[in-house]
C-alpha cells in the first residue's frame, strides 16, 4: 500500500506545485496589502458598507470586521479557498481509480500481486498527502511576509485556518471518489460533487440572510468552515467531523469497489434493482 502511496503522490506533483504556488500567490500579494488597507482603512469600509448585504454574504464578513485580521483574512483571502482548493480535490478524487478504470489499464494493475484494498487506500492516501501538501506551500506563502505586514499574527497562528480548508478539499475529494465508484464515469461523479460543493457554498453564504436556508445548509459540508476566525481557535469538533465523513466516504468507495466488477475501458451502466 505504502509503494501505491508514494507512486500516486509522485503523479501528483505536478498539480501539488500549480494549486500549491497558486494558492501562495495569493498569499503572497494578500498579506503585504493589509498595512495598504489600515493606512485607508475608512475609505475602504466606506465602499464596502455601499455594497449589497447579498454580495457581502458571500466573502463572510462585514465593515465592522473589516478591520481585524480575521475579518480580513476571511473575507479576502479564506472565504473561497475552499473553492479553489475544491476543484482540485474534485478532479484528483473522481480520477484516483476510474481515472485507470476508463483508460484500460486498472486490470493491468490488478493483475499484479496487489489487493484491492491495499490500492484504493494507497491512492486516496496520496490524494489526503497531496491536499496537505498544497495547503502548506499557500500557508508559506501567507507567512512568510508576515512580519511586515501589519498583521499581529504568528506563523502557528496563520496555519489554523488552512486545517478547516483541508477538511473541506478531504470531504470532497472524498465524496467524488465514492461516487466514482457508483455513477458510470469519474467526470459524472466530479459534476455531482461539484454542485454539492458549489450549492453548499451558495445556500451556507445565503443562509445569514434567509433562515429558511439554514436547515438545508447545515446539512452540507461549507456550513463548518470557519476561514480567518480560525486565527481565534480552531473549532475542533467541525474539523474532527468532517475528517470523519471524509473516512466514512472512502469506506464505502472501498467497500463498492470490492464488491463490483472492473468496467472495461470505462463502459458503465446504472445496476438498477430491476433489472
Amino acid at each position: 500500500m505504502f509503494t501505491i502511496m508514494r507512486y500516486t503522490f509522485a503523479k501528483l506533483r505536478g498539480q501539488i506545485l500549480g494549486w500549491g504556488i497558486g494558492i501562495a500567490a495569493l498569499g503572497l500579494i494578500l498579506i503585504p496589502f493589509y498595512g495598504v488597507f489600515l493606512d485607508q482603512q475608512e475609505q475602504f469600509i466606506e465602499m464596502i458598507n455601499n455594497y449589497p448585504p447579498e454580495f457581502m454574504a458571500f466573502f463572510g464578513g462585514d465593515a465592522a470586521s473589516m478591520a481585524t485580521a480575521e475579518g480580513y483574512l476571511s473575507m479576502y483571502g479564506f472565504s473561497l479557498l475552499p473553492i479553489i482548493i475544491g476543484i482540485f480535490a474534485l478532479i484528483a478524487g473522481s480520477g484516483l481509480i476510474a481515472g485507470d478504470e476508463e483508460s484500460g489499464r486498472l486490470d493491468l494493475i490488478l493483475a499484479h500481486p496487489v489487493s484491492r484494498t491495499a490500492l484504493l487506500f494507497g491512492r486516496f492516501l496520496a490524494f489526503c498527502g497531496a491536499a496537505l501538501a498544497i495547503l502548506v506551500i499557500g500557508w508559506l506563502g501567507f507567512s512568510i511576509l508576515l512580519g511586515g505586514s501589519g498583521l499581529d499574527v504568528s506563523w502557528a497562528e496563520m496555519a489554523l485556518p488552512f486545517l478547516p480548508v483541508l477538511a473541506q478539499a478531504l470531504v470532497y475529494g472524498a465524496m467524488a471518489f465514492l461516487l466514482s465508484m457508483i455513477l458510470p464515469a469519474g467526470r459524472l461523479a466530479a459534476m455531482v460533487a461539484g454542485l454539492v460543493m458549489v450549492a453548499s457554498y451558495f445556500l451556507s453564504s445565503m443562509a445569514a440572510m434567509n433562515e429558511n436556508l439554514g436547515t438545508v445548509a447545515d446539512l452540507l459540508p461549507y456550513a463548518y468552515f470557519q476561514g480567518g476566525d480560525a486565527i481565534n481557535g480552531l473549532q475542533t469538533s467541525w474539523f474532527l467531523g468532517l475528517l470523519a465523513v471524509s473516512a466514512i466516504f472512502a469506506a464505502l468507495a472501498w467497500w463498492r469497489f470490492s464488491k463490483r466488477d472492473i468496467r472495461v475501458g470505462g463502459e458503465g451502466s446504472w445496476k438498477l434493482p430491476f433489472r
